[in-house]
């Protein structure tokens, strides 16, 4: 059999097994594929699948991306943005609007750079764009120049005042 254009694949899918300390048979018995398949991925002879290569980067707790990337599913730099929108999307500190106008920002950044969204970024389960209606804890809203239900206390603030 003539080795496969995969890039370095299964150079990389053999340290990564070693380094967690795993038999081939181990792995592919984790991964939910042959003993034999696994080995020709190793030996360059397969190009698997990105399902294969998700099962497998769970079993060795691997970023699946790395592996796509390394198979040349996955263009390093759509990678990194992948990986840029996941962390934005993931971090708990932020609520979903403010995660939204984040993506908006980057978004626009890259377009200003050049740079095309990565595909399947247009997910529908992203976060609710910033032009949509606000969450109840997205915080007030911005206060305008003039004021328009009547003079404020001294200090500037109308915070405690009693509503007209």
């Amino acid at each position: 059999m003539a080795s496969l254009n995969v890039g370095n694949l299964g150079e990389y899918l053999r340290e990564q097994r070693r380094n967690a300390q795993l038999s081939l048979r181990q792995l592919a018995d984790a991964a939910g594929v042959s003993n034999p398949y696994l080995s020709q991925i190793e030996r360059g002879l397969r190009k698997p699948s990105a399902e294969v290569l998700q099962q497998v980067a769970k079993a060795l707790r691997i970023s699946a991306e790395t592996l796509y990337v390394r198979a040349g599913i996955l263009d390093e730099r759509d990678r990194d943005e992948l990986e840029t929108r996941a962390v934005i999307i993931a971090d708990p500190s932020i609520n979903e609007r403010q995660k939204a106008v984040l993506l908006q920002i980057y978004e626009s950044f890259r377009k200003e750079n050049g740079f095309e969204s990565a595909p399947g970024t247009d997910d529908p389960s992203a976060p609710q764009r910033p032009d949509q209606e606000p969450d109840a804890d997205s915080g007030p809203e911005p206060e305008s120049d003039t004021a328009v239900d009547g003079p404020r206390a001294a200090g500037g603030s109308d915070a405690g005042q009693p509503s007209p």
